[in-house]
């Protein structure tokens, strides 16, 4: 997630102390965290995981990487589970290891990251070389980064299936393009995961792709819930709905993640943050409650309408 102003979630923070669901904030963050179940193993997963595009690419400054690693601690601590990375991500990788290292390797971690790269024997290498990087075992999700060489790298990652060295496959898109392409892989071949944007103004997967995963039993990653920081740009100079506390939004981000994760079809939204504040509040979107159908029908007439 990225911003064009530092200020927005800290405008927004402002003015929590006039609603009623602020003074309920630590109760809410105490409930037990949201999950959801993959569909073809039943495993469950929190609904907010975490994205490392931008954020983590940090270099190899000590401190920068040392402020990831205090990020990733608070996701844990939170209640975090998939984090979610790629080659093209620059040093991302390697910044995640880092901080892995640094806070143990939790049990909860769920690690996703993808392979981009022209042709299979390449792929081979560079996937090895993402787990050299974030120092694991193996990989519990590998996914094909933008369809890049999709038929070449599928194939690899059911052999790695097969032999144990991967648990789960998956499909990405990041820009909403492809999405012909995509469907028509989804209908198809034998994977577990889909990855693509949708949040509060992109919708369009409402369309095809999310009742195609639900009626197929694919698991679904939400890409870009906020739109790289676009909606906190469009939103954050607003007050909170009053809706916001019937599902125990105490800010934008929990609204926009809310929003993203409550659809039946979805099983994880992956926001980015490099900062521990911004993670703690959108942490705060993996518990309390979420809204139904009806008042997913009031907060798009609502934010279509600002």
């Amino acid at each position: 997630m990225t911003r064009s102003s530092q200020t927005t979630r800290r405008a927004v923070l402002g003015g929590l102390a006039a609603l009623p669901f602020a003074g309920r904030l630590g109760s809410a963050y105490a409930s037990a965290p949201i999950t959801r179940a993959i569909p073809g193993t039943g495993e469950h997963l929190p609904v907010i995981g975490m994205g490392t595009w931008i954020t983590f690419n940090v270099g190899s400054s000590g401190r920068l990487r040392d402020a990831r690693s205090a990020v990733l601690r608070t996701f844990f601590e939170a209640g975090g589970g998939m984090i979610d990375s790629s080659p093209m991500y620059g040093s991302s990788e390697a910044v995640i290891g880092h901080g892995l290292k640094r806070t143990g390797r939790p049990a909860s971690l769920f690690s996703a990251t993808k392979v981009w790269t022209w042709g299979r024997a390449d792929g081979v290498e560079q996937m090895e070389e993402s787990r050299r990087l974030w120092g694991l075992e193996r990989f519990d999700l590998l996914q094909v980064h933008n369809l890049l060489s999709w038929e070449d790298h599928l194939e690899t990652l059911r052999a790695m299936k097969a032999e144990g060295r991967l648990r789960y496959i998956g499909i990405t898109t990041s820009h909403g393009r492809r999405h012909g392409d995509f469907e028509a892989i989804m209908r198809r071949e034998d994977i577990d995961f889909v990855q693509f944007t949708y949040n509060l103004v992109d919708r369009e997967a409402e369309r095809r792709l999310l009742p195609l995963a639900a009626e197929r039993g694919l698991a679904v990653i939400v890409n870009r819930p906020f739109r790289r920081g676009a909606l906190f740009d469009r939103f954050a100079h607003l007050p909170l709905p009053g809706w916001a506390a019937e599902i125990d939004c105490a800010n934008w981000a929990q609204v926009f993640l809310k929003f993203a994760v409550s659809h039946p079809a979805v099983t994880c939204a992956i926001p980015a943050t490099s900062r521990v504040d911004h993670m703690t509040e959108n942490m705060g979107a993996l518990h309390g409650r979420l809204p139904d159908a009806a008042l997913r029908r009031r907060m798009v007439t609502d934010i279509e309408a600002a």
